[in-house]
């Protein structure tokens, strides 16, 4: 099935106040936008992948640096951008699209799946809650109620038959809040399938609850260095006569960068996750390891916010491969190389490491638990 997905980022985000705009504001650990866009692309589904965006904000979405996605400026209301990310997908053979907005960053990959494949059979199909509370209609003076079981809190993303949505998308007005209400006013049928109530949509800054704002931890590790090992730090392989001594590939740089993060986050050591007694951690890459506990941070809510490494080592250079164990560090992270820093420090010839025969490690890391 030919289906695309178009990302709408072209609001001004007034309600939001913040001199960042929204979609580029940090949230757990990441851009809003890159929430969307990160999923889009793990769904592996999509042919083409259009995030709509404001003409001011050119210089955010730069810094993203996003790649193999095309970028569009939107226009004057929700209606206007999504029909210029629809016009431009017209030169495609599109048979579906799905529409979301950037705000709700909290989609699941399964949400997707159960949309495209009720696609199959409708022409436009969006996601929605059933209301729990009692609801209650203004209007002038007089108050009616309403049937709650009859009330849908609607979401995106929406999947809609490509043709049928662009030939509906005449109106561009401000009065169309999402795409579904384009068939509502024309008579058309839709199907609401049960959304997620995880999906909540970023409008304002309280939106994004933040507890224990900042917490810190801080790592230390130490390797010998022998003959006939390979040196790894920082999750890459250094060329080196000498490599480190240890159960696992002996990387100090990420063993460090381990125990500071199980230290913010209050979760113990590396040596209570992974015993140098266990012989399935014998030789494992440290790259596995710090995943295994990134994987578990994220179920706690917890996001890394920044880390300060310092590299204690007479040979080698570290400002030859700072660059390259930064972009490592942040790739497995799934965080900024600017959130990330490396220093290389020596002891001025003292001691086993000022001999060469040690290496040494020690960072400081700082974590953000959200609360939602």
């Amino acid at each position: 099935m030919n289906v695309c997905f178009i990302i709408l980022a072209a609001g001004e985000s007034k309600r939001f106040n913040s001199e960042i705009p929204k979609p580029y504001h940090l949230y757990k650990g990441k851009p809003l936008l890159l929430h969307s866009i990160d999923k889009a692309k793990k769904y592996n589904k999509f042919s083409k992948i259009v995030i709509v965006i404001n003409r001011k904000h050119k210089k955010y979405i730069k810094k993203l640096k996003i790649k193999d996605i095309k970028i569009i400026e939107g226009g004057k209301t929700r209606a206007e951008s999504a029909y210029k990310g629809l016009k431009y997908l017209k030169k495609f053979k599109i048979k579906k699209v799905m529409i979301h907005d950037a705000a709700r960053p909290n989609f699941s990959i399964k949400l997707l799946e159960k949309l495209n494949n009720e696609s199959k059979s409708n022409d436009c199909v969006i996601p929605g809650l059933q209301v729990t509370d009692s609801v209650k209609q203004k209007t002038f003076r007089k108050i009616e109620n309403l049937k709650r079981e009859n009330i849908y809190l609607i979401q995106t993303p929406q999947i809609f038959d490509y043709k049928r949505i662009y030939n509906l998308q005449s109106d561009l007005s401000k009065k169309i809040t999402d795409d579904a209400s384009l068939f509502l006013s024309k008579g058309k049928k839709i199907k609401i399938i049960k959304g997620e109530t995880s999906n909540n949509k970023i409008t304002v800054k309280s939106d994004i609850k933040i507890t224990n704002y900042i917490k810190y931890g801080l790592g230390f590790d130490v390797h010998r260095l022998v003959p006939n090992r390979i040196l790894y730090l920082g999750g890459i392989k250094i060329p080196s006569p000498l490599g480190t001594l240890g159960h696992s590939d002996g990387d100090p740089v990420l063993h460090a960068l381990i125990d500071s993060i199980l230290g913010a986050c209050s979760m113990g050591d590396i040596g209570e996750k992974f015993s140098d007694k266990n012989k399935k951690y014998k030789n494992i890459r440290s790259t596995i390891l710090l995943k295994k506990i990134l994987n578990q941070i994220k179920l706690k809510n917890y996001s890394i916010n920044n880390i300060d490494i310092n590299i204690i080592t007479q040979k080698p250079k570290i400002s030859k491969y700072k660059n390259k164990m930064i972009h490592s560090i942040s790739k497995i992270c799934k965080i900024s190389q600017k959130q990330i820093n490396i220093k290389g420090k020596t002891t001025e010839k003292l001691g086993l490491i000022g001999k060469e025969k040690a290496i040494a490690c020690e960072i400081i890391t700082s974590i953000i638990k959200y609360d939602f």
